[in-house]
C-alpha cells in the first residue's frame, strides 16, 4: 500500500525531525574549529622562536 503525502505543516514533531534528519549531513569526523585558517593580521610567537637543528649549531659556535 503506497503512504500518503503529508504537508511538512502538518507532519507530528516526531515525523518532522526524521524528515529533517534525512536532509542534514555530518561533518564526517573533521572538527570543524580545526578548518578555520590563521588571521594574517595577528602575531606569531611562535615561528619567531622555533628552534631547528642549523640555528641551534651555529649559535653555539
Amino acid at each position: 500500500m503506497e503512504e500518503k503525502f503529508v504537508p511538512y505543516e502538518k507532519m507530528s514533531p516526531r515525523e518532522r525531525r526524521k524528515e529533517d534528519a534525512k536532509h542534514r549531513r555530518t561533518w564526517g569526523g573533521l572538527n570543524p574549529r580545526t578548518r578555520k585558517a590563521d588571521s594574517g593580521k595577528i602575531y606569531k610567537r611562535g615561528d619567531k622562536h622555533k628552534r631547528t637543528e642549523l640555528n641551534w649549531y651555529t649559535k653555539l659556535r
